[in-house]
C-alpha cells in the first residue's frame, strides 16, 4: 500500500510502497524487489525513506531470557519500551538507550545507537551478542563475532543495507530499582561547563547537559550539567523502597496537530531557554528513569511543535574542546537557537560508520528551511576540518563528498555489502544520496 512517509523530523516526505510482511516468507517475498527496513521510523530523516519499505512492525515477540546472565533474545521489532516494561519490574535494564524508548531492536542496531553512557561504556554494539539476519537471497544467518564477523560488524550502523535483522540478542544491566540518582550543576558558560564534566565523569556512569545556543560572549555555551547513577536499593529514601522497580505511569500529553510554523522562533526558544536556565538550580536527588532518560517521550509526536515544514536534528562530534567551542560560536551566531540543544562526552569506538570517537557531541534542532539547511552544510566543512563527524541516523544534509570524507572506511563496508547483497536489493535515499547506493528503482 502507498503510504506518505517521513523520518522523525517530517523532512523530506515521500510516498512509498509499504509492506508489512508477518511471516519469514513473506520478508523473502518483498526482498526480491529493492527496498529498506523500517522500524519505529525514528531515525530523522531518509534512512529509512524509499521506493518500497519494510515495516518490521509485526517482528515483536521475546524469544528466550536468560534470567542468570542477563541475555535477551528478542525479534527486531521489539522496542526499547517494551523491554522495560517487562524486565524492569524484573531487576533489567538496557546498557546503552537512546533519548527515547521508542526505538526498535533493528533500527538501534542498524544506527549503533549510544546514550548517556558512551564516554564509559560505548554504543550498542559492545552488548550485542549476536543476532539472525535475511539476506536478499531469502538465506538466514546468524551473525556475531566468531560468526560471519564481517557481516555483524558492517551491519551495526549500516543503516539497514545490509539485510532484514529478524532477532537479536543483547545483554541487560542487573539494576536494583528503577530510579536514578542525579546530580545537577547549573553553570555560566562552556569552560564551566567543560570543567564540571571533568570533575564529575569519573564518578558517575551518566552524563549529559543542556545547553542555551542563544547565549553568546561570557555567557557561551551555560547550561545544565546532569549526572546520573542507578540507584541502589539502600540508598532511596523510605518513600521509594516500597517498590522500587516501579514502571513509571506519568501522563502524557500529547500534540494533536502540526503548530504553526512561527510557533518556535527567536522569541519562544529563547524564553524557553531562560525559563529552563533560571529554573534549574544545581542540586542532587532521585528521580525516575522516564525523567531522566526519556524527557521528551511525555510529550507525544512533540516533532510537530516545527510545523509542517518539518525540522532538521543537526549532531556531531569533534575531538577536542577548541573545536567544540569554534562550532557553538558559529551556532550562536546564526541567531537561530534550538530549544533542544544537548552536549554530551563520547568515547573511542569501532565501526565502519560508527558515529562516536572521543570528544565532545552536540545536538541540535532547526527548522527545514533553506537558509539553516545552507548553514548546515558549511558547517559540515568546518566539522570535517576539526576532524569531526557527523550522526548518520539524524542526518538531512550530507552528499556524497562530504560522508566519505567523514566516513572513510565506506569502501571496505561497500565490499562487504556486495558480497552478500550483489544485486544491491537493500536501498534507500539515504544511501543514494551519500553515494553507497548506485541503482535506480
Amino acid at each position: 500500500m502507498k503510504e506518505l512517509l517521513s523520518g522523525w523530523g517530517n523532512y523530506p516526505r515521500r510516498w512509498c510502497d509499504v509492506y508489512y510482511p508477518s511471516t519469514l516468507e513473506s520478508i523473502r517475498k518483498v526482498l526480491r524487489k529493492r527496498v529498506i527496513p523500517r522500524g519505529s521510523g525514528r531515525s530523522y530523516a531518509d534512512q529509512s525513506l524509499g521506493e518500497r519499505v519494510i515495516k518490521t512492525v509485526y517482528l515483536k515477540r521475546f524469544l528466550k531470557f536468560d534470567g542468570e546472565k542477563g541475555i535477551l533474545w528478542a525479534e527486531s521489532g521489539v522496542t526499547f519500551e517494551d523491554i522495560i516494561k517487562v524486565f524492569l519490574p524484573k531487576g533489567w535494564f538496557p546498557y546503552v538507550t537512546p533519548g527515547t524508548k521508542f526505538v526498535s531492536l533493528g533500527g538501534a542496531l542498524a544506527s549503533d545507537i549510544h546514550g548517556k553512557n558512551h564516554h564509559k561504556e560505548g554504543s550498542i554494539s559492545n552488548f550485542i551478542i549476536g543476532f539472525n539476519i535475511m539476506l536478499p537471497s531469502g538465506e538466514i544467518i546468524y551473525c556475531s563475532r566468531n560468526e560471519n564477523d564481517d557481516l555483524f560488524r558492517a551491519t551495526l550502523g549500516g543503516m539497514g543495507l545490509t539485510g532484514i535483522i529478524i532477532d537479536v540478542k543483547l545483554k541487560l544491566r542487573r539494576v536494583e530499582s528503577s530510579y536514578i540518582y542525579m546530580k545537577t550543576f547549573r553553570v555560566k558558560n562552556i569552560e564551566e561547563m567543560f570543567q564540571v564534566f571533568t570533575d564529575n565523569d569519573p564518578k558517575y556512569t551518566y552524563s549529559v547537559a543542556w545547553i542555551d545556543c542563544l547565549a553568546g560572549g561570557k555567557n557561551l555555551g551555560r547550561g545544565v550539567v546532569m549526572f546520573g547513577e542507578h540507584a541502589k536499593y539502600n540508598d532511596l529514601p523510605h518513600r521509594l523502597k516500597n517498590d522500587p522497580l516501579r514502571i513509571s505511569s506519568k501522563r502524557r500529553i500529547k500534540i494533536p496537530f502540526y503548530l504553526p510554523n512561527f510557533t518556535l522562533n527567536r522569541l519562544s526558544i529563547g524564553l524557553f531557554n531562560e525559563m529552563y536556565y533560571f529554573t534549574h538550580n544545581s542540586n542532587e536527588g532521585f528521580v525516575d528513569y522516564e525523567r531522566f532518560f526519556y524527557p521528551l517521550d511525555s510529550i507525544l509526536n512533540w516533532n510537530r511543535m516545527y510545523g509542517k515544514r518539518g525540522f532538521v536534528q543537526y549532531q556531531f562530534v569533534v575531538p577536542e574542546d577548541d573545536s567544540m567551542i569554534t562550532i557553538l560560536e558559529k551556532i550562536v551566531k546564526l541567531g537561530r537557537g534550538s530549544f533542544l540543544g544537548v552536549l554530551k562526552r563520547m568515547g573511542r569506538q569501532e565501526g565502519y560508520f560508527t558515529f562516536g570517537m572521543e570528544g565532545w557531541t552536540l545536538a541540535l534542532d532547526f527548522p527545514a528551511e533553506k537558509e539553516i539547511l545552507d548553514f548546515l552544510r558549511g558547517l559540515n566543512n568546518d566539522v570535517m576540518e576539526l576532524g569531526g563527524r557527523v550522526y548518520l541516523t539524524k542526518d538531512a544534509i550530507l552528499d556524497e563528498t562530504a560522508f566519505k570524507e567523514m566516513y572513510p572506511q565506506w569502501k571496505s563496508w561497500l565490499e562487504i555489502k556486495h558480497r552478500y547483497d550483489p544485486t544491491e536489493a537493500l536501498v534507500s535515499d539515504f544511501s543514494k544520496r551519500v553515494g553507497i547506493s548506485n541503482v535506480s528503482y
